[in-house]
């Protein structure tokens, strides 16, 4: 199932995304490393730390790399592996290479294997659905 992508998500995942961003200072000492703390769609979220906290690379049982554990785009790429069947030609890169420069509204990302949509678009966003960022004023380059 090849859902569009990239300037599109679920509220679900961004609150995910919202998560990983929680850093040292903030960490939860209820939880521990590895700790399943949340699911959706059957997919579990587990606890990682803090922000660039890892410790070591995630892959699935046929070899297919899910990146670094427990970030962000782990739980996506789990969740779109697990929940929706789908691996990415291209395993390796953060959230913002989800997103690919010079591709036309509606057509097919081939690093990804999914539509991907530009903003504004004519697609408004639906379910499973994933949104990338681009830099702020606050951050212009993401690391």
């Amino acid at each position: 199932m090849k859902k569009k992508i990239f300037y599109i998500i679920t509220f679900l995942l961004l609150v995910v995304f919202a998560y990983c961003s929680i850093d040292k200072a903030t960490s939860h000492p209820e939880f521990s490393y590895g700790q399943k703390i949340d699911s959706l769609n059957g997919v579990y979220v587990y606890y990682n730390g803090s922000v660039g906290n890892v410790e070591g690379r995630n892959v699935a049982e046929d070899g297919y790399n899910l990146v670094l554990k427990y970030q962000c785009v782990e739980f996506v790429k789990r969740y779109y592996y697990e929940h929706l069947n789908h691996k990415m030609p291209d395993s390796y890169g953060h959230a913002k290479s989800f997103f690919e420069h010079g591709i036309s509204d509606g057509k097919t990302n081939t690093t990804r294997n999914l539509l991907q949509f530009t903003n504004p678009s004519f697609s408004k966003p639906e379910v499973n659905d994933l949104l990338v960022f681009d830099g702020t004023a606050y951050k212009p380059e993401f690391d």
